[in-house]
């Protein structure tokens, strides 16, 4: 005689917990940050019945499923079979880390996982890039909305996979028909990152370029995470800005982090930055400056219509940034050690890399001359 189906033994039995119906949710970058995040988030919630964790080392996590492989290796189709969802979290935004390199890696995973997803018959991916793709611009609306043109271009670090990404996610729909795909765009992502907007604040002087009207918005990634577990089950879908509810001016940042500002003139501090990128000396390019420049607040509308709320606010988030920031030393993106930051000092070390450049573009216009 067979056994009773699960929910009539639990009807029969009330003590026993119904069987979990929701989706198996399979996270790539599992092991690291806002992935490992993720993932323990989505094994502790009663809504999902599995989580499948891919990375190319095994994580903290014990209550999921680990695969252990690149996310560039066809193989992923295997492991992403049963899957429902896929949150694409497997990305370089190292700063360190050499550009191509960065950009084949976090490219190629992109579309070898869109295209195994499909192949495996998984119904939804949702990608993470950021509110940096909208672009900096003075004549950004405050705030953006999610359907604002992407007006960003691939001048600042990593921005340019990001946009590659987001290409992706329009064409992959039109090539693997069934397969829905939603973009999750974060403000200024806070804990535990380090990007070159989170430099921002190691630095002894915060950098103003003059005539520059910058708007600060951040996101926590807890609240990343709660976002893009809403994208998981479904409560909301199509492209997403996630952030704190408004903005902080630059004079109020000044204000709440005690840091003074620096002003430089904009054809200054844009050309210093290119040469100090162009020779190496520092890891940011001149086109990261936009985005403490100039307003790319996102309104997170759509996420606000589902229910959706931050639990952070952007105060409370840039204190938890300069807690994580105390004690390094940065300036114009280049992290110094504690003994040359004390030694140059604010206004010195920023001299000293702007005479460095100096001293290069003098060197090489005397080898022209002879």
């Amino acid at each position: 005689m067979s056994s009773p189906d699960p929910q009539v033994r639990a009807a029969r039995n009330p003590s026993t917990p119904p069987a979990v119906r929701g989706p198996v949710v399979a996270v790539t970058g599992a092991a690291g940050g806002v992935g490992a995040l993720l993932t323990e988030r989505l094994a502790a919630s009663a809504e999902i019945r599995q989580v499948l964790a891919i990375d190319e080392r095994r994580g903290e996590c014990a209550d999921a499923q680990w695969h252990i492989l690149d996310v560039r290796d066809p193989a992923i189709a295997d492991k992403l079979r049963g899957a429902d969802v896929v949150v694409h979290l497997a990305l370089d935004i190292d700063l360190e880390t050499d550009a191509a390199a960065r950009t084949a890696y976090n490219v190629r995973g992109t579309q070898t996982v869109l295209t195994a997803a499909a192949a495996a018959g998984v119904h939804r991916v949702v990608l993470c890039t950021s509110a940096m793709v909208y672009g900096a611009l003075p004549d950004n609306e405050l705030p953006l909305s999610e359907d604002a043109e992407l007006r960003a271009t691939a001048e600042a670090t990593g921005v340019g996979d990001l946009l590659e990404i987001e290409r992706l996610a329009r064409r992959a729909p039109r090539a693997h028909p069934g397969l829905n795909v939603t973009v999750v765009r974060p403000a200024v992502l806070v804990g535990g990152t380090d990007t070159a907007l989170t430099r921002y604040f190691e630095s002894p002087r915060l950098l103003v370029v003059a005539g520059s009207r910058p708007a600060w918005q951040f996101c926590h990634v807890e609240d990343l995470c709660s976002a893009l577990e809403y994208a998981v089950l479904e409560k909301v879908d199509g492209e997403l800005a996630v952030g704190c509810d408004g903005w902080l001016e630059q004079e109020e940042v000044e204000e709440l982090s005690g840091i003074r500002r620096m002003e430089l003139p904009s054809a200054v501090a844009l050309g210093a930055a290119a040469r100090l990128h162009r020779i190496g000396l520092t890891p940011s390019p001149a086109g990261d400056l936009a985005y403490t420049m100039y307003p790319w607040v996102v309104s997170g509308s759509r996420l606000h219509d589902a229910g959706w709320r931050p639990k952070w606010n952007n105060e409370e988030v840039l204190a938890q940034l300069l807690e994580e920031v105390s004690g390094r030393h940065t300036v114009a993106g280049r992290r110094l050690g504690r003994k040359d930051a004390t030694a140059a000092g604010a206004a010195g070390a920023t001299v000293a890399l702007l005479g460095a450049a100096a001293v290069v573009r003098r060197a090489r216009k005397a080898r022209r001359r002879v």
